[in-house]
């Protein structure tokens, strides 16, 4: 065969591979752009709902190791903070009081940005709180190394960045999903799983007769809540095996995944305000 035919067509062929890698990368970042995106859809926000389930449990198995404190168990912390006043205990108060204003700080940081961006129409509604939280995860990666090494000051600001983040993160997901689901809020997982397998279980053996209507689980529900729950002690063991043999950087991987998630969006913000800068300028 002739070299030009040859050349010819090893260039169709690479031409249809780029084609089709192109297409895939395309259909990624569509993916993606649904996922965090403005307009939402059921099945996005469970799929967003279990993805930062497992960030939060990796998130909060690693934060354990590195300050023997669960940072996003709210009614542990509140039961602590209740002890050590009965006990007298001014400066675990004060500590417990501190991680409890942080994961409130962290919520309320997250409503404010959420609301921000829906009067102004942004893409970034949902993501610019994911962003976020994608910087101070990445910050806690980076700089734990060197924050553990000042004694004194490292256990309670770190307890007091993760229980902010995990504020920041439950409120993102419980906006968008208009509370259904939870990332970091286990107790009222395993709560609604009992809830739904006590409807599943139950026999309506004389509902009919009765004129009572039938009580019947919401199998859609139970399956997402068992998920969320699998995916947060998924992402516990991953975060514990990785923080026992990086150290602080495991969280790096995170922190990446995060912002992946939250560019899109913000990327198509800035075009726009970029576009519409322009347009003012061009006025004058």
């Amino acid at each position: 065969m002739p070299a030009g035919l040859i050349w010819g067509e090893a260039s169709k062929r690479s031409i249809c591979h780029a084609g089709r890698i192109d297409g895939k990368v395309e259909a990624a970042m569509k993916w993606m752009h649904a996922l965090v995106g403005r307009e939402r859809t059921r099945e996005a926000d469970q799929t967003l709902g279990l993805s930062l389930a497992f960030v939060a449990g990796a998130a909060n198995a690693g934060g354990f190791l590195a300050v023997g404190q669960y940072t996003s168990h709210m009614s542990g912390i509140v039961s602590a903070m209740a002890d050590q006043l009965v006990l007298g205990n001014l400066k675990l108060l004060l500590a417990g009081l501190g991680a409890f204003i942080c994961f409130a700080a962290g919520a309320a940081t997250s409503s404010l940005l959420i609301n921000w961006a829906r009067r102004r129409r942004m893409h970034s509604e949902y993501a610019l709180s994911l962003l976020l939280e994608a910087v101070l995860m990445l910050g806690f990666g980076l700089l734990g190394g060197w924050l553990s090494k000042l004694s004194g000051f490292f256990l309670p600001f770190t307890v007091m960045w993760l229980c902010y983040l995990m504020g920041l993160q439950n409120a993102i997901v419980t906006k968008l999903s208009s509370k259904r689901i939870r990332t970091t809020h286990v107790t009222g997982l395993v709560t609604d799983i009992g809830i739904e397998l006590g409807r599943l279980l139950y026999w309506n053996r004389h509902s009919d007769a009765a004129g009572m209507p039938r009580v019947v689980a919401d199998r859609s529900l139970l399956a997402l809540n068992l998920g969320l729950l699998s995916l947060f002690f998924s992402g516990g063991i991953v975060g514990a095996w990785a923080f026992q043999r990086a150290g602080f950087v495991a969280t790096v991987p995170l922190a990446l995944f995060l912002l992946l998630l939250a560019v899109m969006p913000v990327w198509e913000d800035v075009q726009v305000r970029g576009r519409l800068l322009r347009l003012r300028y061009s006025r004058r």
